[in-house]
């Protein structure tokens, strides 16, 4: 069950044994209540989009280390890929 504390500080309790742990003057709510108290995660920078896409420079040194000019050119264009889908604003 879902509690709202006068703060509006979401808890939640699945055996209301624990109920006197809640601080002072907590309120049980629905599921739907509770759903809209709910931090809403931040929109991605397109910084943070950008890095999260990019492929792991290990693909890039592993190429070098082999002398695998292919393996070299792909990770950069897949770098390359990800710049154009994700421009700098």
């Amino acid at each position: 069950m879902h509690y709202k504390a006068p703060d509006n500080s979401l808890h939640f309790l699945d055996d209301d044994a624990y109920a006197h742990l809640l601080p002072e003057g907590s309120v049980a709510i629905t599921d739907e209540e509770a759903e809209t108290l709910r931090p809403q995660p931040a929109e991605l920078t397109y910084a943070q989009k950008r890095a999260a896409e990019y492929p792991p420079m290990t693909d890039y040194l592993d190429g070098v280390v082999k002398a695998d000019q292919a393996q070299i050119d792909k990770y950069i264009a897949d770098c390359q890929a990800v710049k154009a889908k994700y421009p700098k604003v």
